[in-house]
């Protein structure tokens, strides 16, 4: 039974309180990275469309705000128009539903976001390549071979959907992407590739790229938490050793090459680490991962895994925690440096985490199951 230190519930209400305020403003929009002290809005088409949602029902759950519930089920309804046109859906399927429908359907038993997480679930199953046993990244005619490390957190919403229905063929699609991660991201040092490709018609990997990270060869320090986070939910829904052996040892890389304040850098190969900007994001998803981790493995190193997430959020919340003249939680973070979006700004994901693993200290769940009913 693990402790809870006076700290937690302190980061906790200074989170809460952030989101009830910005919620003032933002109402039923998008936020995805804060600049000069506000969050910027995006349309609902963006990758990031369900994290502010997943923050208002992760607050509502806990202070029942009806105001908050309100907002929340506003930006839902708003994503319908997405689930008529496939052109406008990627991969990132399952970060949008799993937090706005999935995350509704838990907490307030809606029957009509259920059948909106059926829809996204039939179609994020529909981008699944046989023959190279990955679930295709992105939409532009020369990536139709194209896999990357962050769909893994999109999966689980086909574990929901076989739970839901009894089908096991989203699950079935779920455990091959995800052994494929592990079998062709996952570098035996413990990093990960960002980008993998794919022959689209033979299935045969063809070569890797840099994507987000400093180069095809570096270790991009968000990749390398979607990894960690996205396996320990494969084994959580499977049990499957591979899918555990896989995340830590992608745990393993990203802590031994932690800086002092236990936040990495955006990059773990960078040339140099002078001027480099951290990315508060990728340490706030690694906590909310080794949360899990450490519920997962139990005993010695259960613990160890515990001891480092919290080592990793009370970092967090002492060094990168944003004051009251900005609107987001955490800052920064680092949203994608080669394209120069969001350097050293917060990150609406990286607000969402932070506040999930929070609340599983607290003794409440994420929003990605397995789930209860």
């Amino acid at each position: 039974m693990h402790t809870t230190p006076e700290w937690i519930e302190q980061a906790w209400d200074a989170g809460a309180r952030k989101i009830k305020k910005a919620s003032l403003r933002i109402g039923a929009r998008f936020p995805h990275g804060s600049i000069d002290g506000e969050y910027h809005l995006m349309p609902p088409v963006y990758w990031t469309a369900g994290f502010w949602t997943g923050l208002l029902w992760l607050v509502y759950r806990e202070h029942g705000d009806e105001v908050l519930r309100a907002i929340a089920e506003d930006c839902e309804a708003q994503l319908d128009a997405l689930l008529q046109d496939h052109n406008s859906l990627s991969h990132d399927i399952g970060f949008m539903w799993t937090l706005s429908s999935l995350a509704q359907w838990q907490v307030t038993e809606s029957e009509a976001s259920h059948r909106r997480g059926m829809l996204a679930a039939s179609h994020l199953a529909g981008r699944f390549n046989l023959q190279g046993r990955f679930i295709r990244a992105w939409n532009q005619p020369e990536r139709i071979g194209w896999a990357i490390i962050d769909c893994l957190m999109n999966v689980p919403l086909l574990y929901w959907a076989t739970e839901q229905t009894g089908d096991p063929r989203f699950r079935h699609i779920a455990v091959a992407h995800t052994l494929t991660a592990a079998q062709q991201f996952l570098r035996s040092d413990g990093s990960v590739h960002h980008v993998v490709f794919f022959d689209p018609e033979t299935g045969e990997r063809t070569g890797a790229g840099g994507g987000q990270g400093y180069a095809e060869g570096s270790a991009w320090a968000r990749g390398a938490a979607w990894g960690i986070y996205g396996w320990t939910l494969g084994c959580r829904h499977t049990g499957r050793r591979e899918f555990l052996d896989a995340a830590e040892r992608a745990a393993a890389f990203f802590l031994n090459h932690l800086p002092e304040d236990r936040v990495p850098y955006w990059d773990f190969r960078l040339p140099t680490q002078e001027g480099a900007p951290r990315d508060s994001s990728a340490a706030a998803i690694t906590a909310t991962g080794l949360l899990d981790l450490a519920d997962i493995v139990g005993g010695e190193k259960g613990r160890y895994y515990h001891e480092q997430a919290l080592s990793i959020l009370h970092s967090l919340y002492s060094n990168y925690h944003a004051d009251d003249n900005e609107e987001a939680i955490l800052l920064h973070g680092t949203g994608n440096l080669p394209m120069n979006q969001n350097i050293d700004r917060p990150l609406i994901y990286g607000d969402y985490y932070y506040m999930e693993a929070l609340a599983k200290l607290k003794g409440k769940s994420g929003f990605w199951g397995p789930w209860t009913r």
